[in-house]
């Protein structure tokens, strides 16, 4: 399968300073690929100038063969690049299923198309199918996970990008959480691009894996081999 996402010599400011250093990385369609690092590593901001959130000072961002450097978010979320933004941000007053909707407000491809994919979401998390009616505000962290999960999957996204989508979550919800994002690459197909400080678990389902650490990319590689690399097994995965 062919290359779906490059970032090429990407820097991105906040001010005077330099958050983002010439960062190239490419992900292939199919794929899961995560970015691990600690708190302020710049992981979000990565993701943000990726998803158009963030102008970039330098570089290049290409998607599926299309420069999206420039271009508005709304108009990269149609593409079928999609974002799962840290901290869940569902819409609490809405219901699961007006969230969800929420998901294909942009699409066009009709009514039958978007109750296909509300049953491919249901069928990959079947606890929002149970929970469809109910206030996303009283769901529990974890299941406004899913929620997020799903609502972005309602874009129609040919590549998901997570953004620590294990934070707040209890070691059991966590699991189940990456379980959830190893179905979705299976079982739809969908490419992810995964940001997440619990790196255990990222490497553990990841095809591939990217090193980042105030701003630089310092590491690259399988993610198995990361997994076993000294450095990173003292650095984030506890290992003295």
């Amino acid at each position: 399968m062919g290359e779906l996402l490059r970032v090429e010599g990407v820097n991105v400011y906040y001010g005077s300073i330099h958050a983002i250093k010439d960062v190239s990385f490419h992900v292939d369609e199919g794929e899961i690929v995560t970015m691990i690092g600690a708190n302020g590593a710049g992981k979000t901001t990565t993701m943000h100038a990726i998803s158009g959130l963030l102008k970039i000072a330098s570089g290049t961002i290409s998607y599926d063969g299309k420069m999206i450097s420039r271009i508005e978010p709304h108009k990269i979320v149609s593409l079928g690049l999609a974002q799962c933004p840290e901290g869940r941000r569902v819409f609490s007053g809405l219901t699961v299923h007006e969230n969800l909707e929420m998901g294909a407000y942009s699409r066009k491809d009709g009514k039958d198309a978007i109750q296909d994919d509300f049953d491919l979401v249901f069928d990959l998390l079947p606890r929002l199918k149970e929970r469809r009616n109910q206030s996303a505000g009283t769901l529990s962290g974890g299941e406004q996970q899913m929620l997020a999960i799903g609502r972005a999957l309602m874009c129609k996204p040919k590549m998901l990008l997570l953004d620590e989508p294990s934070m707040g979550l209890s070691p059991l919800l966590v699991k189940e959480i990456f379980h959830i994002i190893e179905d979705v690459n299976k079982k739809s197909g969908v490419t992810v691009l995964l940001v997440e400080q619990n790196a255990k678990m990222a490497l553990n389902i990841a095809d591939r894996g990217y090193v980042l650490e105030t701003g630089n990319i310092i590491m690259e590689g399988k993610a198995s081999e990361l997994a076993d690399n000294p450095e990173v097994k003292r650095a984030y995965l506890g290992a003295k």
